[in-house]
Parts: C-alpha cells; structure tokens; sequence
C-alpha cells in the first residue's frame, strides 16, 4: 500500500499522540496489535486513546495506553454537537503531534483536524482524504484480509515496527476479585471445569445459533463432562440467554447482562471452554487463548475469525454466505445447517488436543 505525505514524521518529534478507537468489541480486540504497533514506533510518547464507553474496559489496563477520552454522543443531534465541540476543544488544548485514526469514518479526521492535530494518519476512506497529512490507500489485497491485518496495514504502509499479530487483552485486578466472588457464590471454585455459552450477537440475530442448539451444548457439556456452564451476553441480549437456560435440563448460571465488560473478561479468562456466535466475546476469548469453538454464518471467517490457536470456527459453504446482514432475509440456512452433534465433536477434538480433563 502507498502513502501519500507531503512530510515524514520523526519520532524524537512527536511527544503526544492520539488515537482513535474503533467503536465496537470485537474491532476493538482486532485494533491492539496495531495499538501496540504505535507504542513500539514512539516508546516515549504519550499515547491517549479516545474511544466509546463501553470499549474502555478494553483499553485501560493495555500497556500501550496511558490516557483514555471518552467520547460519548448521547442521543439526538444537539447532543452529539455539544460532545464533538467539547472533543475538538479538548484535542485543541491538549496539542496532540500525531493522531492514528483506526476508525475509518469522516468525523475521526474531522475532529483531529479542527483539534489542531499536526499528523493525521489513516486510510483515505469516507471522503475525508483532504483532512489527512498522510493518507494511507488502501489495495484490494488489505480489503481482503482479516481484520487484525487491515488495522496493521496503517502501521506497515507507514513503516512502523510489528511484532506481534496476535490481540492481547489485560484485567483489570477488581474484575478478576469480582469474577472471582460470583463464581464462588455459585459453589464454582478453581477445581471445576468451567464452559461458558455465548449465545448473542450485537450485530443481529442472523448471527445467532438457535437457542435450542447452545442449550443441547450446555446439557451435555454438565452431563458428559461434569462441567459447570456459564451463560454470557450483554444486557440487550439476556432474552435469548434466559430460553437458554429455559431449554437446558441442567442448571446453568446465566450472568447474561449481569456483569460489566471488565467482568465478563475476568470470567471468560477462568473459562476452560467457550462455545459462542461471531461476536465481541468471542474475539475476547481468543485473546485471552480460551479454549473456544465459534459458529459462524452470514460474516466472513477469512475477516472476522478468531485469532487464537486455541480456537475452532464451524461453518458451511452455502452460496448466499458470507451475506453480512443484520436478518437473514430467507431461510438462515447457513445456521441451520450446522447441528449440535458437530459443535460437540470440535470440542471433544480440541479438548483432547488440549489435554483438558473432564470435572
């Protein structure tokens, strides 16, 4: 991929830089090998990242952050002026040298200009080209890739050191009491072997297994392991955790929409297993290198898998997949077509490749 710049940029020159964040979980995890990328380029910057609520749990405890900016836009327009005002006054005071723009949209360059940021690195996408000081032009071998390789193509195109490709993610020391403390008030201790079900997906339900199909999951991993199921999700999706643990025969301890992000790391992270949908969890677990295996359907494996050696994606080569809708708009066949009995075989496989023993 090519750059164009009218300036380089010096690393002994650039003393404060921002960065924004995607704005969603599970590009959030992609976005960190790229995090770490910037670090590496400038060790003795400071890097503040301005990202949504509810990545921060994400981000705070990342050793390549050392400030968080929320940005939170509440709902109607006068509100979302009033934030990007109070942002771009903010960018101005704080002087920032560089900003490293991972979300692709126009309001990103937008407020890094206005802000006075000098540097504004990102990809020449959604017309904000002008807006750029170097506009990094994206190929079609980057449009292909997966997504932790289309974060690192800003950092390779711009000549930026990589080390690592894989997402990293770090607890926070009261999570993991927190976690810690639920699990124990369930009689769940550190001698149980622990599964935990994902079964939502933020994006929408063409994304989700049926219930049914996790809660065959859920018996048999409690009958045939002896393990102790856990149900996660966010609050919008603790309907469909809630017929889970309806359609279950063992009881599962469903902390869907009961626990914050940071909590629902330290949890999965304690997890021997994770079964679960395409989603933020998901991408989570695999940071963590949770053993886990994911259903997908209507998204893109080769873009949104999980990267992880530890993980195992299922899925079925129909011809309207990958279709990335929201509904499925026939007959989700790219779901339905995959049975409970071969989610069970990969996971009895990769529990064997593991060595992990049964409850």
């Amino acid at each position: 991929m090519r750059v164009r710049a009218r300036h380089s940029i010096s690393p002994e020159n650039i003393d404060k830089i921002l960065v924004r964040s995607t704005n969603w979980v599970g590009d959030t995890v992609m976005m960190l090998p790229s995090l770490a990328a910037v670090r590496r380029a400038f060790p003795h910057a400071q890097i503040t990242v301005l990202a949504n609520p509810w990545v921060v749990s994400l981000l705070k405890n990342h050793p390549a952050v050392d400030r968080i900016m929320i940005i939170d836009k509440g709902k109607g327009l006068l509100s979302t002026c009033k934030e990007l005002a109070r942002i771009i006054s903010e960018f101005r005071r704080e002087q920032f040298d560089l900003a490293v723009l991972f979300q692709n949209a126009f309001e990103a360059a937008f407020l890094a200009s206005l802000g006075g940021v000098k540097y504004r690195v990102g990809y020449n996408t959604d017309g904000r080209g002008l807006l750029l000081t170097h506009k990094v032009k994206r190929d079609r071998t980057i449009l292909l890739a997966h997504q932790v390789e289309y974060f690192l193509g800003i950092m390779e195109a711009m000549g930026w050191e990589v080390e690592g490709r894989e997402p990293r993610v770090y607890l926070d020391d009261e999570d993991v009491t927190a976690a810690n403390a639920v699990l124990s008030s369930e009689g769940i201790d550190e001698n149980h072997l622990v599964v935990g079900i994902n079964p939502g997906a933020a994006y929408g339900s063409a994304k989700r297994w049926p219930a049914e199909r996790f809660a065959v999951i859920g018996d048999w991993a409690s009958q045939r392991w002896g393990a102790k199921v856990v149900l996660f999700g966010s609050y919008s999706e603790r309907d469909i955790a809630a017929q889970v643990s309806k359609l279950m025969h063992t009881d599962p301890v469903n902390l869907c929409g009961k626990t914050t992000l940071g909590g629902s790391m330290a949890l999965i992270k304690r997890c021997n297993f994770f079964v679960t949908n395409d989603s933020g969890l998901m991408h989570i677990a695999a940071a963590f290198d949770t053993p886990l295996v994911a259903v997908f359907g209507p998204t893109d494996h080769v873009r949104t898998s999980p990267v992880s050696r530890n993980a195992r994606i299922i899925r079925h080569s129909v011809e309207c997949s990958p279709c990335l809708k929201v509904e499925c708009p026939s007959d989700h066949r790219c779901m339905l077509s995959i049975e409970p009995e071969e989610v069970w075989d990969q996971m009895e496989s990769l529990k064997k490749e593991l060595k992990i023993v049964s409850a």
